[in-house]
């Protein structure tokens, strides 16, 4: 489990040093424009802190997959001029990463001043944490501080490699992450109901078992429960299965019975005769999936099973959708499931991801305690894994 013994950036003596700041400012863009500020918002907190007490911010950050090379439709002047906007005061962009422009423009910074260095993913030295690019973008500041959860569990050269060259702490969004799934995993409010969804079972087998030794119900929709079916005996037509995990999926239900947890799998579900938002559609129960359909929702029994093991829960982790809730068709279940979650009073932590999308998208955002910035740095901080750029984070001393 992550440590809380890190450096913040309340720890830091920041007035007139320069602070390399990584953020996550990989936003959706359609047409240059930002279409979701969500994740320039949540790191506001910092910019503003390290501003207010005199520090030179360059901020920094990836967005999308260039994949090393330099593209235009990645820049991320969109996010400058926004910043700009939401700071009320000009944040430059410099024309490079590591180059002269950086450079120049990291040298001329003044007290309390914000720039932002181009995209970092335009060097493919980024990924491959490249000890000499990570020198030289430690070179550019006197501090470093990550405040990129959701890029936490990459070892990449701007969110692990520069903390070999520079002192460094977690700013606000990090510990604010750390601490409530941190608090959730070990010392949850009970009773602690944990639901996953999502396509497979292969990504979630690690948070499963970390999780059976945690909660004391465990919901499974989507995608990977028609594995748990085929581990049952169940028929599930072409749904979506892992043949390779349904010993898996057996062992986990088995290792949930042994320890009194209940190990809810859905109980009905909305089938259609090809993978379509326009296919033909029916409800059927469990295990009679025809052959030739596939399962793309939790049916309305299983919405109603689902919701009542959420009734009275303290605290309620969810990770991973019900159903296909891009289409309309087949939302119902997901939607069904953030009202439960949102009305069950209880402490919500959202995982990111696909969960995230769902809840924004049906509106329930505002009724959740906490919705993750970090789809797979949340995955794996519920597996209980180390996550490496907060790992390479500075200790308290």
């Amino acid at each position: 489990m992550q440590s809380l013994n890190k450096m913040t950036v309340e720890d830091l003596d920041v007035k007139g040093k320069k602070v390399l700041v990584r953020c996550d400012f990989n936003v959706p863009l359609k047409d240059g424009v930002i279409t979701d500020d969500k994740r320039i918002r949540e790191s506001l907190r910092t910019i503003n802190y390290l501003k207010d007490h005199g520090a030179r911010v360059i901020l920094c950050s990836h967005l999308g997959r260039p994949k090393g090379e330099v593209k235009p439709e990645f820049s991320l002047a969109p996010v400058a001029a926004k910043l700009s906007e939401l700071l009320g005061q000009n944040v430059a962009i410099a024309a490079d990463v590591i180059g002269a422009d950086a450079q120049a423009k990291a040298a001329a910074l003044k007290d309390g001043e914000v720039m932002l260095l181009e995209n970092l993913r335009f060097h493919k030295e980024e990924e491959k944490n490249d000890e000499m690019f990570a020198k030289a973008l430690a070179s550019l500041a006197d501090i470093y501080v990550n405040d990129a959860f959701g890029t936490a569990h990459r070892a990449h050269a701007s969110t692990a490699g520069v903390n070999a060259f520079l002192p460094s702490a977690c700013g606000y969004l990090i510990q604010k992450e750390i601490e409530v799934m941190g608090k959730a995993l070990n010392d949850p409010k009970r009773p602690f109901v944990a639901i996953l969804g999502g396509a497979k079972v292969s990504d979630k087998i690690g948070v499963i078992n970390n999780l059976i030794d945690k909660v004391d119900k465990l919901i499974i929709g989507g995608g990977m429960a028609y594995t748990f079916m085929v581990a049952k005996g169940y028929t599930v037509g072409t749904s979506l299965v892992e043949p390779d995990r349904v010993e898996d999926a057996k062992a986990m239900m088995k290792k949930a019975a042994d320890k009194g947890i209940e190990f809810l799998i859905p109980v009905d579900n909305y089938v259609g005769d090809k993978f379509d938002e326009n296919c033909e559609c029916q409800l059927v129960d469990e295990g009679k999936i025809p052959d030739g359909w596939m399962g793309l929702d939790i049916g309305p029994k299983t919405v109603e099973l689902f919701s009542n093991a959420l009734k009275g829960a303290g605290t309620v982790v969810w990770n991973g959708p019900m159903g296909v809730f891009e289409w309309k068709r087949f939302a119902a279940g997901t939607e069904a499931i953030a009202k439960a979650v949102a009305e069950s009073g209880a402490i919500s932590i959202i995982g990111g991801g696909d969960s995230a999308a769902a809840v924004e998208k049906l509106g329930f955002a505002d009724k959740m305690s906490h919705i993750s910035t970090g789809g797979g740095a949340s995955l794996e901080f519920l597996e209980g894994l180390e996550l490496p750029g907060i790992a390479a984070i500075s200790d308290k001393k």
